[in-house]
């Protein structure tokens, strides 16, 4: 494939027009306020001492050990943030559920190696201090979109629990929206300008090429994408079988949006999956 091809293939923002880009990025910080105003929880949560990166958990609820979602911002691993990500906040706590959401010190400032880790050390501060803020260590499910989507497979992926300390089965369950699986497309590509991938590092950093993890995983992708991310979401589901869902009339933006409404249906499944 191609420089041109790749790049055509895995630019997600050139299927929107910059109007439309910008308001649904406007719209995840206004819904993310929204669904939080008034909701229990707590905020700016340090998880990760080597990175100092913060968590906030929601819709926690006092005396009650709630199954959690943690929920991984996209943005190309180098735009956006926790507080960009709370909107499914309200939807979930509606039905018994808590959400976290991290922060990880974004492309290029970080490899794409430290984000990982960051992301699976806020896994690791859910089981191990969790129940101190109303949080079900044996319950935790990871939903992410875009980057976001590839971060959630990397920590239901198997192989790297043990030597965080980690049960194999900590995630019980994982949705990834839009994301990206198999890297190595993306060393040809204008997103390596704040990744530099080489091959064997990219090797390393897709999901697709890791052994799968015993846990339900729900793979869902836009119905109106740029082609690189419906070819690995139905990639990624046949290595590792469970749900895959097409979600009409979306965008690779607006799609993670459907998470703050309780009658999309993959606000649904996603409620499934977490009390499963």
């Amino acid at each position: 494939m191609n420089r041109p091809n790749v790049d055509r293939d895995y630019s997600a923002q050139a299927t929107v027009t910059k109007a439309e880009f910008d308001a649904v990025l406007a719209r995840y910080r206004s819904a993310s306020e929204s669904a939080t105003a008034g909701l229990d929880g707590d905020t700016d949560l340090a998880f990760d001492p080597l990175s100092d990166e913060r968590l906030d958990v929601w819709g926690s609820s006092p005396g009650q050990l709630r199954p959690v979602v943690l929920a991984v911002h996209g943005g190309y691993w180098r735009m956006l943030s926790r507080h960009d990500t709370a909107f499914m906040a309200r939807v979930l706590a509606d039905a018994g559920i808590a959400t976290v959401v991290p922060d990880y010190t974004l492309a290029p400032a970080a490899t794409l190696e430290e984000i990982v880790r960051q992301v699976r050390a806020a896994v690791a501060w859910i089981r191990h201090h969790g129940a101190e803020h109303g949080l079900d260590r044996e319950r935790i499910h990871v939903v992410g979109s875009s980057a976001g989507g590839h971060l959630a497979a990397m920590t239901a992926v198997a192989g790297w629990q043990h030597a965080a300390g980690l049960p194999e089965d900590v995630v019980k369950g994982a949705m990834t929206i839009s994301g990206l699986f198999d890297l190595r497309p993306l060393v040809g590509s204008f997103a390596n300008a704040w990744l530099a991938l080489g091959s064997a590092r990219a090797e390393a950093l897709s999901p697709i090429l890791a052994p799968p993890g015993a846990v339900p995983l729900h793979v869902a992708v836009a119905e109106h994408e740029a082609a690189g991310f419906p070819r690995q979401s139905k990639a990624f589901h046949a290595h590792w079988p469970g749900s895959l869902t097409v979600v009409p009339g979306r965008n690779h933006f607006d799609v993670f949006l459907d998470l703050a409404d309780p009658r999309s249906a993959l606000s649904q499944a996603l409620v499934r999956l977490a009390l499963s």
